[in-house]
């Protein structure tokens, strides 16, 4: 068994597009029409047979309550791996992303946590090599 999907909710496909390609880096990998909305999947271009990210449109009735309980608390909804947490949070500030957390450094760790425009958090993170796997 391995993960080949994940998803991100997201209140705009369209939007979320642009955010996830033009401003994180991912490029599309899928999109099919489904009606009012779309399968619509980014993948990291560095690994484009990888795990998809699914940019699912957030419109059960569960979603946006869920969403906006996890962004008042501060909880990022998803995470993504960097190689320089310090680096690409000045990157993307660069890009006008706004972080609700500056990079962190939590031994091994540092984390950053940016608002996705599309109704999520979501943290950036660094492992330093010589970390024990976890």
């Amino acid at each position: 068994m391995r993960i080949t999907l994940t998803s991100v909710l997201v209140d705009d496909q369209d939007k979320a597009l642009r955010f996830y390609t033009d401003v994180l880096g991912f490029v599309k990998k899928t999109e099919v029409p489904l009606g009012e909305h779309r399968w619509l999947t980014v993948v990291s271009p560095e690994a484009p047979d990888g795990v998809e990210l699914v940019l699912e449109p957030d419109e059960h009735p569960a979603a946006r309550p869920f969403k906006a309980a996890l962004v008042a608390d501060g909880i990022p909804y998803t995470a993504f791996s960097v190689a320089d947490v310090h680096a690409e949070t000045e990157r993307l500030k660069a890009l006008g992303v706004r972080f609700t957390q500056e990079p962190l450094a939590m031994g091994p760790v540092t984390t950053a946590v940016l608002d996705d425009t599309c109704g999520n958090l979501i943290q950036i993170v660094t492992v330093q090599d010589d970390a024990p796997a976890g």
